[in-house]
């Protein structure tokens, strides 16, 4: 009797741990049943992916999908309806919300909310403050909880543990990898009156130079070394910190953002204006070179789009009354696919980088690979499509991408969450069936 699945995929070119292979994919109950299926076999569902390269689902491990918040700038089903048109599967969710997520109260409410309005797999950060430090070890083993997210330099409200007491407490406080905004607020509350509202918006990298970004990074492995907390520096930004982090591999793993291996300063200030500034900021020629060259020697462990959307309005407003922060949930996959057409990294890097390094950080389960027993999560591209990323494609309310305009060749063409497709050719499918991710 011939094997029956749910799903078939058949005739992609699978990025499997061990190498690229075209062979066909069986799905039953939501997770992968077989890899080579026999000819005979039927599904519920088939896929036909002759052209096409299958993928692991891709994830995207740093997103500010803000709700609670304004929904007239992104929401939950908004910014995962966004995730799965970009080909991505999981993203994980940061705490700075309005009110932030830092106590059992407000995580509770949130993991009951994501299941029901998610179009995507979603993992939730909580924030450490200095006035939750008891909870935390309690916090991270949370429903859904990928890691204690702790900024070190520029934040507001309560998030903010600037000092080496604190930062101390904090690392002493349960035992998961903690994921660090590595600024150093006190350089950068001693240089801002060197600027004044109205400067050139390329200003902002000389207000957070890399000395800011440094600073604090050395600051944070000193202490990760003396309590042995393991640490995961998020957008590293600057050539120094990428070269002294290879020296602490035994504490730290390393994230960089797409944003700082597509764009340049000076240009993207002149081009883009309030629309490119982020923290930490894009920076010059010298410090993407190196973000490419620890993406090849493999310092990097993840990419991420740092998405952190701000209305039309505000990003209009002069520097530095611009807040920073850059939508990015929906074009990180087309961004990185262009990249490697064009030879920057390979396939099986970027899988890498966006599957299995996330898996392996945030200690990620029965996701991040195309194996028997994981989860049926698959993102579909084609690598040979060219297209132009319009803002008229953009789904969260904002409605707007510093990527508009760029040329591209390579695009997701489908998106599969536990053996559901959600994404095709543009068109969403279904309802919202996304499940909180699960973390040893």
């Amino acid at each position: 009797m011939s094997a029956h699945y749910d799903l078939l995929i058949r005739g992609g070119v699978c990025v499997l741990p061990w190498g690229m292979e075209q062979t066909d994919v069986g799905v039953r109950d939501g997770r992968i049943a077989a890899l080579g299926v026999p000819a005979g076999a039927t599904a519920e569902t088939t896929i036909e992916a002759g052209g096409l390269h299958v993928l692991p689902g891709l994830i995207d491990p740093h997103v500010h999908l803000r709700d609670p918040g304004d929904p007239a700038i992104e929401t939950i089903p908004t910014g995962t309806k966004a995730a799965v048109l970009g080909g991505l599967a999981t993203v994980f969710d940061m705490p700075n919300t309005s009110p932030s997520i830092t106590n059992a109260e407000r995580l509770a409410w949130k993991q009951d909310y994501v299941e029901g309005a998610a179009w995507c797999d979603v993992g939730l950060y909580v924030g450490g403050t200095k006035t939750n430090i008891a909870e935390l070890a309690e916090l991270e083993l949370g429903r859904g909880v990928c890691a204690i997210k702790v900024f070190a330099g520029s934040s507001t409200g309560d998030l903010m543990v600037e000092d080496d007491e604190h930062l101390q407490l904090v690392m002493e406080s349960g035992r998961r990898r903690i994921a660090y905004h590595s600024e150093d607020e006190y350089r950068l509350q001693a240089r801002r009156p060197m600027f004044r509202v109205g400067d050139p918006h390329i200003r902002h990298m000389e207000w957070r130079d890399e000395e800011c970004a440094f600073l604090g990074t050395r600051r944070l492995m000193a202490l990760a070394r003396r309590t042995g907390r393991p640490a995961h520096i998020l957008h590293v930004s600057t050539a120094e910190e990428l070269d002294y982090l290879k020296d602490f591999r035994d504490v730290a793993t390393v994230e960089v953002l797409v944003n700082h291996l597509t764009q340049v300063a000076p240009d993207c200030y002149e081009r883009l204006r309030g629309f490119g500034v982020m923290n930490p900021p894009i920076r010059g020629q010298r410090h993407y070179e190196a973000s490419w060259a620890a993406v090849r020697d493999g310092t990097v462990d993840t990419i991420g789009s740092d998405h952190a959307p701000h209305s039309r309005a505000a990003k209009e407003k002069p520097w530095p009354e611009c807040p920073a922060g850059l939508t990015g949930v929906q074009t990180l996959v087309p961004v990185l696919l262009d990249h490697v057409n064009a030879g920057r990294l390979s396939l099986m890097r970027l899988v890498d980088l966006l599957c299995a390094g996330p898996a392996r950080v945030y200690g990620l389960v029965g996701k991040g690979r195309l194996a028997a027993g994981y989860d049926a999560d698959f993102t579909l591209v084609d690598m040979q499509r060219r297209r132009r990323i319009e803002e008229s494609w953009i789904v969260s309310p904002c409605g707007w991408t510093p990527f508009a305009g760029m040329d591209i060749t390579g695009w997701p063409v489908a998106t599969i969450v536990r053996g559901t497709p959600v994404m095709r050719e543009d068109e969403i499918l279904g309802s919202p069936t996304g499940k909180l991710a699960a973390f040893k």
